[in-house]
């Protein structure tokens, strides 16, 4: 963007653009001097050295003073985007656990609570322990709901438009549940819903074993098996949100697939159904053949359903993620092996490296994604703005 210095224009609103093409500028690249900006943006070192100091002003930027250098002459300023200018806050709504992730605008976690939770908790236990890591999150760092610019919120489950889990989840009665109004009492900033699944795609892309592609296919793999779907780059939502629900089709099998791990022969009695799987990969290392071949008739009716995801998207790479991601070392080469049978193109074939933190890390990236699309398309002045500090 360069200054224009045309009759009637409107000299405020070119103020701003500008300031947002600077800290666009400033957005994802290392401290940089005016010079480099005016680069960057194609406006004028005046313009710049000028819109700078307003953005420093204003707490959107910061100043690194130059430090001792040996060069003649003194070293030139350097801006940098002011990161903890505001917050955001990924939470991940599990069977098992809810997690809290507080972040800067830069994505760098600043806090982390996680919870157990019951499974079989009702909504409002459920919401109460929602409620109660997330205060903990967020006055652990120091801050006030104000402070948050977005909240997103990952659940077990297809999301729909209005944020519900209208089509099926684990949890029991969170059909019911409306989050978005639930959180929305205390946060005045946008809250997002997603699926898990989707979410843990979006973070594997961000910070985990896909950010060299562009056209993924995430299998969480646990206790029940999901997909996330990113195309061309972009999260794929499908247009009610059921993207990706493959495992609704029972030919695929994936439904019943976890039922290998927990009904093989051998698992002690004193196993309850939640840990039968990971007994059942401890003893498939062992040698144990009941445990390995249970572990081999999950893994081709995971790919049965992994198949019909790869020829239709024909991805770059499929994620083996979720928490039996952590016997990736039993699962990965008999996946790839079911995998070059059935499809006509094999993607690579990798694991998740995130772990347990994936879905939460993906609700982070939402957060982050809706304040920049607040602030680039609304404007500097428009809902988000730093506090001076």
């Amino acid at each position: 963007m360069t200054e224009l210095a045309t009759t009637g224009t409107d000299l405020s609103r070119l103020r701003e653009l500008n300031s947002l093409s600077i800290v666009r500028a400033l957005r994802d690249h290392p401290p940089s001097t005016v010079t480099e900006l005016s680069q960057r943006t194609g406006l004028s070192r005046p313009a710049v050295d000028v819109i700078a100091q307003g953005l420093v002003t204003d707490g959107w930027a910061r100043v690194l003073e130059p430090g001792a250098s040996s060069a003649v002459g003194r070293p030139a300023r350097r801006y940098q985007f002011h990161a903890g200018a505001g917050h955001v806050l990924g939470v991940d709504v599990g069977v098992h656990k809810i997690l809290a992730l507080l972040a800067d605008l830069d994505g760098n976690i600043v806090q982390t609570v996680r919870h157990s939770v019951d499974p079989d908790a009702g909504p409002q236990a459920r919401l109460a322990e929602l409620d109660s890591v997330i205060d903990a999150c967020v006055a652990s760092a120091g801050k006030v709901p104000s402070d948050i610019w977005a909240v997103t919120v990952a659940v077990t489950g297809a999301v729909d438009a209005s944020g519900q889990t209208s089509f099926f989840t684990p949890l029991p009665g969170w059909k019911s549940v409306n989050l978005a109004s639930h959180l929305g009492v205390r946060f005045s900033c946008p809250v997002l819903v997603e699926n898990d699944c989707k979410l843990a795609a979006l973070a594997e892309r961000w910070k985990g074993a896909a950010s060299d592609a562009d056209d993924i296919v995430y299998l969480l793999a646990g206790m029940r098996n999901g997909a996330g779907l990113i195309i061309d780059g972009v999260l794929r939502r499908g247009f009610g949100g059921a993207a990706g629900e493959i495992g609704a089709l029972k030919q695929v099998r994936w439904l019943n697939a976890p039922e290998h791990l927990q009904n093989c022969p051998g698992v002690p009695s004193t196993v309850g159904p939640d840990d039968a799987a990971a007994w059942v990969f401890n003893a498939a290392r062992s040698g144990n053949r009941a445990a390995k071949a249970a572990v081999n008739r999950y893994v081709k009716d995971l790919a049965v359903g992994a198949a019909a995801l790869v020829l239709t998207l024909d991805p770059q790479v499929v994620i083996f993620g979720g928490g039996f991601s952590r016997s990736a070392d039993l699962v990965l080469d008999p996946l790839r092996n079911e995998l070059q049978r059935l499809c006509l193109r094999m993607p690579e074939v990798r694991a998740s490296t995130l772990g347990a933190d994936s879905v939460a890390l993906g609700a982070l990236k939402l957060s982050l994604h809706e304040v920049d699309d607040r602030l680039f398309s609304a404007g500097l002045s428009a809902p988000v703005a730093p506090r001076r500090q």
